[in-house]
């Protein structure tokens, strides 16, 4: 009996100590850190979604790199028995993450709207630069290689604001870092060898009041032509009677240095001869005695120095004519008028009326300004 009631108090002592025993084990278990970890991985969701990864790369990278070290030592401690893990350091990197993971948010939105109002102001200076230029050289000549290079800069700079205004910030910066190289280089070329064609401003304004002067003294007519703003002007009595749009040669700026350069002259010349009808094939026409003195003293000047070969020649035939109207500058040099305005001009003229020819009536700062 002693051993029943001894194996009784035993049995009724196991049975009692199973239950504490759990209720021990689960009172006294570690428990992992699921929140901490949950929070950590929704801040680098959010990091991610807001381009971290892109414009806060580093602060993105360590916020990562904790959430990594948090999975690794969870699983680490996972392995242990129950008794002994340890969640300590997977809750201090799953906190850390989280920190970085915001870090990073803030910031890659800061870098965003900072790259947003660089490149809107980029945008809009390359614009300008664009519209500004396209005023001063819409009808400047320019080599294809320039032409080209303005042509792909305009091209990159409207894909960037494309990119812009899909929010593809550095795709846009891309596109307009190239575009700024292209144009910008052009167009510092271009306005040097502008500038450099401005200096014979002063030549020029000597050649336009002597004509005008003269034309005041002999009570007659005379034509000046402006290149570059592409105008024939008629002066009577040194008053401006008409005003006419010209075209020009293709290569019209600078003087015309040898025969089938496309180059529209510039001096002071004369009508030598009247066409029409039959006599030309360009409506009517108005011959000036190109080449004169001048224009033989530079060729020959040239071909001494060796800036010519010995095999050059000189070119002539250079006219006012019809058939103008184009809105392009075609003419082998001459300068052209639409048909009606030379019915005008060759009316009123006479073979000795004075022609003067320059590269521009007004300087090079009225004309970036205007």
């Amino acid at each position: 009996m002693r051993k029943v009631w001894r194996d009784g108090l035993i049995f009724t002592a196991v049975a009692v100590s199973i239950p504490l025993t759990i209720i021990l084990l689960i009172r006294f278990t570690p428990l992992p850190p699921i929140g901490e970890m949950e929070i950590a991985r929704e801040t680098l969701s959010k990091a991610g979604k807001n381009r971290a990864d892109t414009y806060s790369k580093k602060l993105f990278t360590q916020a990562k790199i904790y959430y990594d070290s948090a999975m690794v030592n969870w699983q680490k401690e996972n392995k242990k028995f129950i008794y002994f893990r340890d969640y300590d350091k997977v809750a201090m990197f799953a906190e850390l993450s989280a920190e970085k993971a915001n870090q990073a948010v803030e910031n890659s939105l800061n870098s965003t709207s900072s790259l947003k109002i660089k490149l809107k102001q980029k945008i809009d200076s390359l614009n300008n630069l664009v519209s500004e230029n396209n005023e001063l050289f819409t009808t400047y000549p320019l080599s294809s290689e320039t032409r080209n290079r303005i042509s792909k800069g305009k091209m990159l700079l409207s894909e960037a604001e494309i990119a812009y205004k899909k929010g593809q910030y550095l795709q846009a910066n891309r596109k307009i870092t190239d575009s700024e190289y292209l144009l910008t280089a052009s167009y510092e070329s271009v306005t040097a060898n502008l500038k450099n064609y401005f200096k014979s401003y002063s030549v020029w304004k000597n050649w336009v009041d002597k004509t005008i002067k003269e034309s005041k003294k002999n009570r007659g007519y005379s034509i000046i032509i402006d290149k570059f703003s592409r105008k024939c002007f008629v002066y009577l009595s040194g008053i401006k009677k008409y005003e006419f749009e010209a075209e020009l040669g293709k290569n019209w700026v600078g003087e015309k240095r040898v025969k089938g350069d496309k180059a529209t002259p510039e001096g002071m010349y004369k009508i030598t001869k009247k066409f029409e009808g039959r006599k030309t094939k360009y409506y009517k026409a108005l011959l000036l005695d190109y080449p004169n003195d001048e224009d033989k003293k530079r060729f020959k000047s040239e071909i001494a120095r060796g800036s010519l070969p010995a095999s050059a020649k000189i070119g002539d035939l250079i006219e006012i004519h019809g058939n103008g109207g184009k809105g392009i500058d075609w003419t082998e040099g001459c300068v052209a008028l639409t048909d009606k305005e030379m019915d005008v001009v060759f009316k009123i003229v006479k073979v000795g009326t004075p022609v003067t020819i320059v590269g521009s009536m007004v300087d090079l700062q009225y004309v970036v300004n205007r």
